[in-house]
């Protein structure tokens, strides 16, 4: 198994983990940009999750 499978595995493993991290990235980005990309930075995270998701 390369590395990447292992990655894939550990990500479906853990979603629910990677998603809650994945929002608290999105919520400091947003902080730090001053809220200017709100929007932006919330459709970023939901595409990131699609891609992160059991569906890949």
């Amino acid at each position: 198994m390369s590395f990447l499978d292992k990655a894939k595995a550990m990500i479906d493993k853990h979603e629910d983990k990677v998603d809650a991290a994945l929002d608290k990235i999105g919520d400091e980005v947003d902080r730090r940009t001053g809220h200017k990309h709100s929007s932006k930075i919330d459709k970023g995270v939901e595409e990131i999750k699609k891609r992160t998701g059991p569906t890949r």
